[in-house]
């Protein structure tokens, strides 16, 4: 019988234990003996079975090795090469009590204890790339294996080989004391080493399958001095979310590290990466960026589903009027269209979304993005790049010397990437770029404050767009609720909007339920703020007018400004009156 402390880990399922007695290899009262004793102990039936003396390690093996279909070997009868195993790491093989035993180019063999264990298998098979295939072994003999190919020092030997080398005496080794703390000297190999443990590697994968599944659009991971936040950007609101234990950060950061392809070993400067990954059959790309802090490094990493974007125009959310707007300047045959808006309020979206509606084979579109988001099959996408020389403005003096008729740069940040965008446009080109500004007629004060010329600007700009995201209601807990009409005009909607609906107003609210993870939001909708530049604007350019006077000017003309599109989409019954107040703006004061 095998030593009791060995049989650690071998458990039996009920229904197995049940045929050990049809089988008459145990007996039911043996087998009721046994299950007394999990009930009081908790152990598994198989340790205890073996622990009792009712049946031998080899038997059970045996008969697991018929039930389950996994052959069963003897280990000590096999030559096994150290670089099979290598192939696993040792704290993995110990957590899991098994050995690798052979290995070819895409497949390899691996001796367990629990044949039943089938999670460790898909680990290992992720961690390999190899097919991973199973066979029975006694613990006995796997313990004795990991003791033998993964032989380690005991830290009194390596504390007295440190000693040795270094000619000082251990009682002035256990003097010392730390002056400074350098964590950026960590061990490389360690950090590397435990960064690929399996614990590690599912605790990524299930923090980036967590995040796909809830529909996020970003995934925060911050370290401070005693724990470890992980948060979901989801519909624009961040969300904590379950955490691992302080511990595993550094082991965290590295294994994002090696999937984004940086350097592990700098842990003092910024880092950004990207990495691809297939989730439930679905390509996904993430942008990672790595920020030193004093407790840790930061990673944000911002997921970029293609399958989720949305490239036809009447899918945006765009109210009718804007949209006729957008349409119309979108199809000029030169000039420039700003779009503007904050990080993360759906720039990209809307410019890939026009973008793919230019798509055509006798149109030669050219972008300059820093970074490129998404990949759209016959479009031209450069990838910017500061550091080699690679800026907007020196991506568009190549673009204009390719023959292009669609131009897309991903920003303007400076005076001269707008006088060449502004160049282009009035030499018959049509020009997409962003700003970041609050609204649309701020985007004409941003640019005069960069430097362009009033009569450049009128000369070349067709028309701003300035756009948000609110957060939609949940339709499975989506419910109904009057206000007062009195209340709703005090919030800056205007009476006319509510004339129809007499002296109380029906609005809805999310109550809360699984499918929206009790927030009362699902999902997010467009607001959209389209001012095109007409013969009026033009003059009001060229006058210098305020931002303040741009915009009076274009609400004359028909502009729906932000707030008046939230206006809509809360009367519609799609968004929040706190959702309103977040995101946007009163008109009143204008």
């Amino acid at each position: 019988m095998a030593n009791a402390q060995h049989v650690i880990s071998l458990g039996l399922p009920r229904r197995l234990a049940d045929l050990l007695v049809v089988e008459k290899l145990i007996s039911q009262k043996q087998l009721e003996e046994v299950l007394a004793a999990q009930r009081q102990g908790g152990d598994k039936l198989g340790t205890i079975l073996i622990e009792k003396g009712f049946i031998k390690e080899e038997q059970l093996l045996e008969f697991l090795s018929q039930q389950v279909g996994i052959s069963y070997v003897s280990l000590s009868s096999m030559e096994i090469s150290e670089d099979v195993v290598a192939s696993v790491p040792e704290t993995l093989a110990r957590q899991h009590t098994l050995i690798p035993c052979n290995k070819s180019k895409d497949r390899i063999t691996v001796a367990v204890a629990d044949p039943l264990n089938v999670m460790v298998l898909d680990d290992l098979k992720m961690m390999t790339g190899c097919d991973v295939k199973a066979v029975l072994a006694s613990e006995t003999e796997i313990l004795a294996a990991l003791d033998k190919f993964y032989k380690s020092a005991s830290s009194q030997e390596v504390l007295d080989e440190i000693v040795k080398q270094s000619n000082v005496s251990a009682e002035a080794a256990e003097g010392i004391e730390a002056v400074e703390d350098k964590p950026e000297e960590e061990d490389i190999v360690s950090l590397e080493k435990s960064a690929e443990d399996a614990p590690v590697i599912k605790m990524v994968n299930l923090i980036l399958a967590g995040a796909v599944k809830a529909h996020a659009s970003d995934i925060h991971i911050e370290a401070f001095p005693k724990d470890i936040r992980v948060r979901y950007r989801i519909d624009g609101v961040l969300h904590e979310q379950p955490a691992p234990p302080k511990k595993f950060h550094n082991a965290i950061t590295t294994r994002v590290k090696i999937m984004s392809n940086l350097n592990i070993a700098e842990r003092r400067v910024p880092q950004d990466g990207r990495m691809k990954l297939k989730i439930e059959g679905k390509e996904i790309d993430l942008r990672v960026s790595v920020l030193p802090c004093t407790p840790g490094e930061k990673i944000v990493m911002r997921i970029l589903d293609s399958s989720g974007l949305r490239v036809q125009m009447s899918q945006l959310g765009f109210e009718p009027e804007p949209l006729a707007v957008f349409k119309k300047c979108m199809e000029m045959p030169y000039g420039i269209n700003l779009i503007t808006g904050p990080t993360g309020s759906g720039k990209s979206t809307t410019l890939y979304s026009a973008l793919a509606n230019l798509n055509t084979p006798d149109t030669n579109i050219m972008t300059a993005e820093d970074p490129v988001e998404y990949q759209l099959h016959g479009i031209n996408q450069v990838q910017c790049n500061p550091q080699v020389g690679l800026t907007f403005a020196a991506a568009l003096r190549s673009f204009l010397r390719q023959d292009p008729d669609v131009i897309m740069v991903g920003e303007v940040r400076d005076l001269e990437t707008a006088s060449i965008a502004i160049n282009a446009a009035l030499t018959g080109h049509l020009v997409f770029t962003t700003l970041h500004t609050n609204d649309a007629p701020s985007s004409i004060t941003r640019l005069g404050m960069m430097g362009v010329e009033p009569f450049l600007i009128s000369a070349s700009v067709l028309m701003v767009e300035a756009q948000r995201l609110v957060r939609g209601i949940c339709p499975k807990c989506r419910e109904a609720y009057e206000v007062d009409l009195g209340w709703l005009v005090k919030l800056g909607v205007p009476e006319q909007q509510l004339q129809s609906q007499g002296g109380k107003v029906t609005l809805y609210k999310g109550k809360g339920c699984e499918h929206c993870a009790s927030t009362g939001y699902r999902g997010r909708v467009g607001l959209y703020e389209v001012l095109e530049v007409t013969d009026a604007v033009r003059a009001a350019v060229l006058d210098k007018a305020p931002a303040r006077d741009l915009k009076n000017l274009a609400i004359k003309q028909g502009m729906l400004t932000l707030r008046m599109c939230a206006i809509r989409k809360l009367l519609a019954g799609m968004t929040t009156v706190e959702e309103m107040i977040r995101v946007t703006a009163s008109d009143v004061d204008t």
